[in-house]
């Protein structure tokens, strides 16, 4: 992924990463107002995905860049966090391209069921790669700006 320009060298800080948590708060807080649809929902909690594997890879010192940027950002998350987001980073794969599909060509992608799912494995996510950024951190260096 470097020699291909698809990531570079990123220094990160506490501010960037507690901007990142806060990023993520928002849309997992915005996926449960009532009355939104379930693709709107899905891609919410979808965008909260992304931003939890760009912290990871923050952390990790890198940023991605370019084109296919989504695509790149779970694959990279396999690199910044270890084997153990390999079952993340292939299911958020599939739900990248579902969210293609809601977001650029048809409206009622989201079954009633996925919107849900799809919020199980965050929160799933969202504690590994807490467990993650304190190893990895000695649960300081990044906690607060």
């Amino acid at each position: 992924m470097l020699k291909d320009d698809r990531v570079e060298p990123h220094r990160t800080n506490p501010r960037e990463v507690a901007d990142l948590r806060a990023l993520v708060a928002r849309n997992l807080k915005d996926a449960g107002v009532k009355g939104l649809s379930a693709d709107n929902r899905f891609g919410l909690v979808y965008g909260a995905a992304l931003i939890l594997a760009k912290m990871v890879i923050a952390v990790a010192e890198y940023r991605v860049r370019g084109q296919s940027a989504r695509f790149t950002t779970f694959e990279a998350l396999e690199v910044a966090m270890g084997e153990q987001s390999k079952p993340f980073s292939i299911y958020f794969d599939r739900c990248r391209r579902k969210r293609n599909t809601l977001s650029y060509d048809a409206a009622g992608v989201v079954t009633e069921t996925e919107a849900p799912e799809i919020l199980k494995q965050v929160e799933a996510f969202r504690t590994s790669v807490e467990e993650c950024l304190k190893a990895e951190t000695g649960g300081t260096d990044h906690d607060a700006p």
